[in-house]
């Protein structure tokens, strides 16, 4: 079983964590974990979990996940305010990244709104949205607006 985790402004798959068998699975079950791991970021792309400071924050600690690299969209078509406050300079890019032809969209990365925290296997835990903001097959909903 393999779990793909990313948004649409990303490419939709940013990250990758694989269940080699069903006794794993089970054994994660057991353990009364419910939820199963989003994985590690897949090529080309760059993950970070950082505080409301933008600053990373260590394993175990809840952040909001960042995406970067490669797999970033450009931004929301006509939406410049919601761009910019969504798809926000890179501190953490490669120096090498800056040599490319196209340094503005690799040296961007991508707010998610979800909350994650690093695992010690490396792995990163998904635990939910900063927002009130929810997907109901693949659609998002602003819980605020419907209230309205």
């Amino acid at each position: 079983i393999t779990n793909v985790y990313g948004p649409t402004e990303t490419t939709v798959d940013a990250t990758a964590y694989t269940i080699e068998d069903v006794e794993s699975l089970n054994a994660l079950l057991e353990k009364g974990e419910h939820t199963v791991s989003i994985g590690t970021p897949i090529a080309n792309q760059s993950v970070y979990i950082l505080n409301s400071q933008q600053q990373l924050v260590p394993i175990g600690i809840a952040g909001e996940l960042y995406i970067g690299g490669a797999g970033v969209g450009r931004g929301y078509l006509h939406l410049p305010e919601l761009t910019a406050e969504k798809f926000v300079p890179n501190p953490f890019a490669d120096a090498a990244a800056a040599d490319q032809a196209d340094s503005t969209h690799t040296n961007r990365m991508y707010r998610t709104g979800d909350l994650a925290r690093w695992l010690p296997d490396g792995s990163i835990e998904y635990l939910g949205r900063i927002d009130h903001q929810v997907k109901i097959r693949g659609y998002r909903i602003e819980l605020g607006e419907v209230e309205a």
